[in-house]
């Protein structure tokens, strides 16, 4: 091989180096950027870390629940895990649960999927639903597999996070 294609050779590995170390930048920066709707909450949050909690949104699902003004249950509580002590106010919204920035309780947790479960109310009682986990939705020491009322006090476990309903 001539001294002339074995530099040519050299500088296109170079080239192509750099242009692998430039598009790994510019993907790191573009997951690592918050979305541009991402604001922090205005909850009443004693726990650490309210800007991960988000006011629960309506989502428009093909089979809505009915909503009932005497929905048993206030409040959820996290009681374990990163955001140990953050109270969500329930409304007659549902509350989901996951790593996805939509969510309303953002578990920062490597055992929660991005849209891991959801808590929502039906004919005057909260139930709560796992949305296709991997690592499951635990209440009060069962997987759930369909969805399953929530009594106030029991827990749900999701990954490291554990929440209660309080009444």
């Amino acid at each position: 091989m001539s001294e002339l294609t074995l530099t040519l050779l050299r500088l296109a590995f170079l080239v192509g180096l750099w242009l692998f170390v430039l598009f790994t930048v510019l993907a790191l920066r573009r997951d690592l950027r918050a979305p541009r709707e991402a604001r922090p909450a205005r909850l009443d949050l004693s726990g650490p870390e309210p800007e991960r909690v988000r006011q629960p949104k309506p989502v428009k699902a093909p089979k809505q629940p009915k909503k009932s003004k005497n929905t048993v249950g206030t409040a959820l509580l996290v009681e374990e895990g990163p955001l140990a002590g953050t109270v969500i106010l329930l409304g007659t919204e549902q509350v989901t649960i996951g790593r996805a920035p939509d969510s309303t309780l953002i578990a920062d947790d490597d055992y929660v999927s991005s849209r891991h479960a959801r808590i929502y109310p039906s004919e005057g009682v909260w139930m709560v639903e796992d949305l296709g986990s991997t690592n499951g939705t635990w209440l009060d020491r069962s997987r759930i597999t369909s969805p399953a009322v929530l009594n106030p006090g029991v827990p749900v476990r999701i990954g490291r996070t554990v929440v209660k309903l309080q009444a």
